[in-house]
């Protein structure tokens, strides 16, 4: 069991030395954190708490210790078993499967025994994974190569608790942001706040790119069939507007009226190059349309740079803040999800599913490492990749409000933990981090699950619900379509895991000949989560559970998690392929200064598409 806590004392605020809500500064010599009490839930409201921090600079390798050598050792022994036989062992998959608050965990179709379990425990306890969850949870700058805290827990925190970063209780600075929402998105939706022509504004469209839209677009997706959800979003319009290709832009306009078209801007520092083009171009369609003056009361925008804000055409009172300690992939929960999605869905919805998401917090916090979730999760990852060499993991919704949960992991896990150094910057010497696909069943069955039973193996994620959101019933069916669904749902993992042997399709009959094209080696690991429902507080639950299982990873690992270099180096260049195009489309220029391969294709674009971009205004071409 790995639930301790140290010990610390409560301080409560001087009056006289501090201003509520901030602590004294220490010492300079000093260095201070803030860290959460030993109870298994947050501090009450108004206090806070403050330890001595020891910052031990360390190059060790989680790969040089002995629970990672007896975990390699153990291999060998696990090469020699199978599922089928490990299936049969009855205590051992009742042991593998773990319930929290309705949702069913069952792992017993992992490659693993209950000594290999136990193995991964002690890896934890080597990697200090309980320091860390700690660390995190206190808002220690466990981000060390950005200096930051990483709190995306205390984007939906209750208001009495207490989650610090730097000394401060940032719990308020969040339920400042989300009164603000409620009060703007319900003065939205009652049509008390109208656009320039006086007609209410009954579609959003949100720009923003990566962790500003893949998590929003997610939630926004499993929600529109949610029966709840669908009723409160009253025939409302939510769109994503993410690439800066003019396609995008196309689409996201089709049938859009300017009058009724509101438009949410998601940039921290207002500066993202796709955004704000996608930004610029927006304020010119509404311009065109309603005449400059109309862009405050139809572009509102999700920042904390005012200064940009406002220069663009925004009121600042119509920014809604975010901070240094939300990963862009992690922000769903911020001001980038909540606010497009109170104003598709309102208020409470989104509360709902924020709560959904606090109760994975909680869960991942307090519960001892055998029956948490995340932990297993992340325990169970580490194993496929590291020491059993799967490099990609399937994540695979049996619910098609699901379809966009994959794409949206796909960037949390890849971004998060696609690295090659320890956060000490030490190469790695072992594979880290998962390739991660997928889509929802049984579309997946007549797409790549060939693949996950006949070639490579992959381990698998299976994820279904016990009710449907939009059930059906025909007379005279058999089953239901969701019963239909689910039958796949609980067959798919079976059949990965038992695989069919030459002799059952000889003595099927099977012709000799098509014997090795039938047969399933069977022995591909998964695991099945089983949810009660998908309402936003279930779809909240989801997300959490999937975002810690991701820090899990790291931490064993020992990467950082949290920043993404890896993203930048495109950028940059880029950056100098945007001078080139507008030096030679403005001048006329050769193109110089790149090798042959990019000259060569620069040159050949530009013959093909001479235009000069500011001749003038033209704007996607699609009926309106």
């Amino acid at each position: 069991m790995y639930t301790g806590r140290t010990r610390i004392d409560t301080v409560r605020f001087d009056p006289i030395r501090s201003q509520p809500g901030h602590l004294s500064r220490p010492r300079s010599h000093e260095r201070r954190r803030c860290e959460y009490t030993e109870s298994t839930s947050y501090p009450e409201k108004g206090s806070c708490v403050l330890v001595e921090e020891t910052v031990m600079a360390s190059a060790a390798l989680i790969c040089d210790t002995e629970p990672w050598k007896d975990l390699k050792e153990h291999i060998n022994v696990i090469k020699k078993t199978h599922l089928r036989d490990l299936m049969n062992d009855v205590d051992r998959c009742q042991s593998m499967m773990v319930e929290f608050d309705g949702i069913i965990l069952d792992y017993s179709r992992q490659r693993a025994r209950l000594d290999t379990m136990e193995k991964l425990f002690k890896l934890a306890e080597a990697a200090d994974l309980r320091k860390k969850i700690d660390s995190m949870y206190n808002g220690e700058h466990i981000n060390s190569t950005e200096n930051r805290s990483v709190l995306h827990i205390a984007l939906r925190a209750p208001r009495d608790k207490v989650i610090c970063s730097d000394g401060k209780n940032v719990v308020p600075d969040v339920w400042d942001v989300l009164d603000k929402i409620k009060d703007f998105s319900d003065r939205v939706r009652s049509g008390s706040w109208v656009g320039a022509t006086g007609k209410a504004l009954k579609d959003v469209v949100a720009i923003g790119i990566g962790g500003s839209f893949l998590g929003p677009l997610f939630v926004h997706t499993a929600l529109q069939t949610d029966p709840e959800a669908a009723v409160c979003a009253n025939e409302r319009q939510l769109r994503f507007l993410a690439n800066v290709d003019p396609v995008d832009v196309a689409r996201n306009l089709k049938g859009l009226n300017p009058e009724t078209t509101l438009v949410v801007v998601v940039s921290k520092t207002f500066t993202t190059a796709e955004t704000m083009l996608n930004a610029r171009t927006m304020r010119e369609w509404i311009s065109s349309a309603l005449g400059a003056q109309a862009v405050a009361k139809h572009m509102v925008a999700v920042s904390t740079n005012l200064t940009l804000v406002e220069k663009f055409g925004i009121d600042p009172a119509n920014a809604f803040a975010f901070w240094d300690w939300v990963g862009g992939r992690y922000s769903v929960c911020s001001a980038v999800g909540v606010l497009p999605l109170s104003l598709q869905y309102g208020f409470p919805i989104v509360e709902k599913f924020l709560k959904g998401a606090s109760n994975i917090d909680n869960h991942f916090y307090s519960t001892s490492f055998e029956r948490n979730l995340p932990v297993l999760l992340g325990l169970l990852s580490v194993w496929n990749v590291t020491f059993l060499g799967y490099p990609a993991r399937a994540i695979l919704p049996y619910s098609q409000a699901l379809e966009k949960f994959a794409p949206h992991i796909q960037q949390v896990s890849m971004e998060s933990n696609g690295k090659g150094v320890s956060i000490d910057g030490v190469p790695l010497p072992f594979e880290a981090g998962e390739i991660d696909f997928g889509e929802p069943g049984t579309n997946g069955q007549h797409s790549f699950y060939q693949l996950i039973h006949q070639g490579r193996v992959i381990p698998c994620d299976f994820i279904g619900s016990i009710k449907s959101q939009q059930p059906i019933y025909l007379k005279g069916e058999v089953v239901s379509n969701h019963d239909e669904l689910m039958s796949n749902f609980f067959a798919q993992p079976d059949a990965l895991a038992y695989g069919k042997s030459p002799e059952q399709l000889l003595h099927e009959n099977v012709p000799d000949h098509l014997i090795p094209h039938k047969t399933f080696s069977g022995n591909r690991p998964s695991l099945s989560l089983l949810l009660p429902s998908l309402d936003a507080y279930n779809i909240g639950q989801l997300l959490a559970i999937y975002e810690h299982r991701i820090a899990v990873e790291g931490f064993i690992w020992g990467i950082n998690s949290f920043d993404q270099w890896g993203v930048e180096l495109g950028k940059v260049l880029a950056t100098q392929v945007r001078k080139q195009l507008h030096l030679s489309r403005t001048g006329g220029g050769p193109v110089q200064g790149f090798n042959l391969s990019t000259t060569t294709l620069l040159t050949k674009y530009l013959e093909v598409e001479p235009g000069n971009p500011s001749d003038s205004t033209v704007l996607p071409r699609l009926n309106q």
